[in-house]
């Protein structure tokens, strides 16, 4: 099966756990997702089906939206609700004007220290076996982008948000470095992502619907392929040109935008390549998604 879905992760799984279990569901090995979700979040978990696992290098620099509930009182060592407190709780009750005022200062362009129990490597070592054994975890601040970051209401000590970050950015340190700088010690207590890309959590299925009828996942369930990759214009082929791409051989297209990269199809759903241009009209096909 070749397609992509858009899974509706839930609390409690990795990544790799959902992908396993799409595996064994569908009983095909070439299963892959375009961007971790901690095991804690849920929400929008792109995956790759069959020859589709190609396009995942075309969605390492997507956008990401989440929500959430940030909790105030204590840090926690992996900075959300799953760690080990860090400190002693206090009771607190945060105003709204002080949690928005703390936002703003996140907003842009920044410098940001991925939390200690994350897959960032130190010598080659992932952060969290190294967190897991007491040891110091030292990270070097990475540039994220945080396009939005609005703080929609607030009760007692929780704060619930919308963002919008570039791929590569924590929330989970957006939520503690926002209790460092209110003094009082913060986590994430909640995560759900909206939004990958072009994929949106109305658009997602569950485990249960695939596991349900997963004889029709491919017509039912998976994305259409014409609305994969939108910055990209698609191009419709003949079955001779197609041929070509297949084989690897640079064609001639009827695409008289500037793009450097075009969507190949041959009929409305049959996405056989993207093809990069050349010079003028004449692209090479940069991948090829038709045997």
């Amino acid at each position: 099966m070749n397609g992509v879905l858009i899974l509706n992760k839930p609390a409690g799984m990795t990544s790799h756990d959902v992908v396993h279990r799409v595996r064994k569901i569908l009983q095909q090995r070439a299963v892959g997702h375009l961007g971790t979700l901690d095991p804690m979040a849920t929400g929008v978990l792109p995956l790759v089906l069959g020859r589709m696992t190609r396009l995942a290098q075309f969605y390492t620099t997507s956008d990401k939206t989440y929500e959430g509930e940030i909790r105030f009182g204590f840090a926690t060592d992996t900075y959300d609700a799953d760690g080990e407190p860090t400190g002693p709780q206090q009771n607190v009750r945060v105003a709204l004007d002080d949690v928005r005022r703390v936002a703003a200062k996140f907003v842009g362009i920044i410098q940001q220290t991925p939390p200690p129990f994350s897959a960032k490597k130190i010598q080659g070592v992932p952060a969290y076996k190294l967190a897991r054994k007491k040891k110091d975890v030292e990270l070097n601040p990475v540039q994220v982008q945080v396009r939005t970051l609005d703080i929609l209401s607030v009760m007692n000590d929780r704060a619930r948000f919308r963002t919008q970050v570039s791929s590569g950015t924590y929330i989970r340190s957006i939520a503690h470095e926002m209790g460092q700088c209110l003094g009082i010690g913060a986590h994430l207590s909640a995560l759900t992502r909206t939004a990958v890309g072009e994929f949106c959590l109305d658009q997602c299925v569950t485990l249960e619907q695939i596991a349900t009828s997963p004889g029709e996942v491919a017509g039912k369930y998976c994305f259409h392929p014409r609305r994969l990759l939108p910055q990209f214009p698609s191009v419709t082929t003949t079955e001779e040109v197609a041929g070509m791409i297949r084989n690897g051989r640079a064609v001639n297209l009827p695409e008289m935008s500037q793009s450097k990269l075009v969507k190949v199809f041959r009929g409305q759903s049959d996405l056989i390549a993207i093809a990069s241009r050349v010079a003028g009209t004449l692209f090479q096909p940069k991948v090829v998604l038709s045997d």
